[in-house]
């Protein structure tokens, strides 16, 4: 078997797919995007296609390392998310080949369903306590929202106060019926966090996600040392390398590669495994599409400290665009009682509709994230 052609196509909401076509009529598919920067993974994919076309898609290890190695720079959210997607589309067309969910070929199932939890709000949300109802309804308990909004390096009582109301009317609503995580976002500065995460230690979120930017990850272990709340980072970091010093230095109790910006299924194993080693617990970031979700469910599947998975079915980014609109094979995604059970079908388990791929990627646009301003006018961190 060769590897044959490689098409991209960008899709809204803010995602793109990847087919990789084989001269025995094997095909797989990835997510290689990095939000914001679409044109640009779509670009190294191509040129990484000079390493691939002609090539045995079997051979996904040496592949991978080809990618990652032959060209004299590496690293980074552009080329690792490229590589992430072809990873994935790889992983697919060997489960398929082989008859079978890439999990068993990483070795086996080590739990029978997957925890999930689902985002609430949005960068302002008006009504947080109705968005979290709903999905009580729909049977979760477990929920993600961003801290607060933009803050200063050094800012006042008044922005403090208002994240921590947010979360002290979300605890009078529902008591310890529901678990949430606070998404920090990058927006928090060195000398605000750890003011803000003392003041919401009394609400006990489930954990702190990017207490700063990962650009400051010596901070990790001093915010740690202060605090009983778990901290989560990883979603801004590309590689195993990158997550090497993180956990050499401490102080992140949870890790959250993205399995389209870090590598792939064949990095983020490896991932998961050396957070195993130093005790931390393991929650990958998807806010995209599905078959970056079915990527992360076949580690998750296989990784004994992965404990929950972001999905991003009815998140706030989502416009033009839902997670199950692409495929056929719904109900396998479905959760039930917030939990998702282990895709059933050959390669990564999800059928996509390459019918409605093809018709709305002739309407993608190039999406940005919002650019929000400080009241004296510099830029903030959204």
């Amino acid at each position: 078997m060769k590897i044959i052609k490689l098409t991209p196509y960008r899709v809204p909401p803010r995602w793109m797919f990847l087919k990789v076509e084989t001269d025995e009529g094997v095909t797989g598919w990835g997510e290689p995007v990095l939000e914001g920067h679409a044109r640009s993974v779509e670009a190294a994919v191509h040129e990484m296609a000079d390493y691939l076309i002609g090539q045995d898609p079997a051979r996904i290890n040496d592949l991978w390392q080809v990618m990652y190695r032959a060209g004299f720079y590496r690293g980074g959210g552009v080329l690792m998310s490229a590589i992430a997607g072809i990873d994935q589309a790889l992983w697919d067309i060997k489960g398929k080949a082989l008859g079978v969910p890439v999990y068993q070929l990483l070795g086996g199932l080590v739990r029978d369903c997957m925890k999930t939890y689902s985002w609430v709000g949005g960068d302002r949300p008006a009504d947080i306590i109705r968005d979290i109802q709903a999905r009580v309804d729909l049977g979760f308990d477990t929920f993600k929202m961003n801290g607060c909004e933009e803050l200063g390096i050094v800012d006042n009582s008044r922005a403090i106060d208002a994240a921590v109301a947010k979360v002290a009317e979300i605890r009078a609503a529902f008591g310890n019926s529901i678990e949430f995580g606070l998404d920090f976002h990058g927006r928090v500065a060195a000398p605000m966090a750890k003011v803000l995460i003392r003041e919401l230690e009394p609400y006990r979120p489930l954990f702190i996600e990017e207490p700063v930017l990962a650009e400051q990850a010596e901070y990790y272990p001093k915010l740690a040392a202060a605090t009983h709340i778990p901290l989560a980072a990883g979603e801004r970091m590309y590689s195993r390398f990158e997550f090497k010093q993180v956990l050499q230095a401490g102080g992140i109790s949870i890790l959250q590669p993205d399995l389209s910006h870090a590598g792939g299924i064949t990095e983020c194993v490896k991932i998961a495994a050396m957070a195993e080693a130093h005790d931390v617990a393991l929650a990958p970031h998807c806010p995209l599409g599905p078959i970056a979700l079915a990527a992360c469910l076949h580690v998750d599947f296989v990784s004994w400290n992965a404990f929950i998975q972001e999905q991003s079915m009815g998140i706030h980014y989502n416009k033009g665009g839902e997670v199950l609109d692409y495929v056929h094979n719904k109900a396998d995604f479905t959760p039930e009682g917030g939990y998702i059970k282990p895709l059933p079908k050959p390669g990564l388990g999800v059928e996509i509709d390459e019918d409605l791929v093809i018709a709305r990627s002739k309407q993608a646009t190039d999406w940005k994230n919002p650019l929000w301003r400080h009241a004296d006018g510099s830029v903030a961190e959204w």
